[in-house]
């Protein structure tokens, strides 16, 4: 297998949902740590503007968004059980559902150590304020809705040791990762909030030590060197019942937040995957892959 690079920081729930997945594959992968806010001098260039982490780069293709990162990373290494598109139902759950009432949880206790800057850059990526006192006032009520879904993930443990069954899969990696945010963030009162779950309890100590494969850190400045050595890999095939054509303009940005559009030109278009290439003057051509659940492509678009 080529080599993995994953663009991210430790703290980053999302991250760590790829992270989880690489451990439960038992892949070797290398670490760039990017800032958790700008500038990202060394992940920028790459993406063309897209900024949230985390990123995986294979040589000079670009994976944007923990979804397309976990489906590629499944295609490269895939599960002895095949993974049935229900999984990625309960991953669009966890980005955004479970996600959201964590955030407010989470903010809510601790916004007011929240440094200014970190502030203002969420600001700049939302595109709205963040408003520690209004996460304050949402976070009791998010807390009752938090556990609620904390009690999904209990109740699907009831048969088997993974959501999956016997053995961990997608599900099981997404499902962790606001179990594991909310764990390392505010011990308490994810304690309170999973009381008397048990099979969760043990759930979350077994996806724990999948760990997170074989880390090895290396710099933003040998990724990017990476990148400009190599070449694209093969494209998946365009689906030709896809409104957009391939050599057709775009702009690709996500829809719900941190909506920095990315330019290119279609290479491929699939019911679940949009890959675009780039050509820049410092690192050659480049395949940034988006998925088409959580994006939009305008086509021609010139933002």
């Amino acid at each position: 297998m080529a080599e993995i690079i994953l663009h991210h920081y430790d703290t980053s729930p999302f991250s760590e949902k790829v992270r989880v997945m690489l451990g439960l594959k038992g892949l070797a992968w290398s670490s760039v740590l990017t800032p958790n806010m700008m500038p990202k001098p060394d992940l920028v260039p790459l993406t063309g503007g897209y900024r949230k982490a985390p990123v995986m780069q294979i040589g000079a293709d670009i994976y944007c968004d923990s979804q397309v990162i976990l489906a590629e990373i499944e295609a490269r290494a895939p599960s002895a059980r095949p993974t049935p598109g229900a999984d990625w139902g309960v991953n669009i759950w966890a980005d955004r559902v479970f996600f959201g009432a964590t955030v407010p949880v989470v903010f809510g206790e601790l916004g007011h150590l929240t440094p200014k800057a970190f502030i203002e850059d969420r600001e700049k990526l939302s595109g709205r304020p963040f408003d520690v006192a209004a996460m304050a006032q949402a976070a009791g009520p998010m807390r009752v809705q938090w556990r609620a879904q904390a009690g999904w993930i209990e109740e699907g443990l009831a048969a088997a040791p993974f959501l999956c069954g016997e053995a961990p899969g997608l599900a099981d990696v997404a499902a962790y990762m606001n179990i594991w945010w909310l764990g390392g963030a505010l011990p308490d009162t994810a304690a309170a909030l999973t009381a008397g779950f048990t099979r969760l309890a043990a759930w979350k100590g077994r996806m724990a030590a999948l760990g997170h494969g074989h880390r090895t850190e290396i710099t933003g400045a040998a990724a990017l060197a990476i990148a400009k050595a190599a070449e694209p890999g093969p494209a998946p095939a365009h689906d030709a019942a896809d409104p957009l054509s391939p050599g057709q303009a775009v702009t690709v940005m996500a829809d719900d937040y941190g909506r920095d559009p990315i330019a290119g030109t279609v290479v491929a278009a699939t019911p679940q995957r949009l890959v675009i290439a780039r050509d820049t003057a410092d690192l050659g051509r480049l395949h940034l892959h988006f998925p088409r659940v959580g994006f939009v492509a305008i086509p021609g678009a010139k933002i």
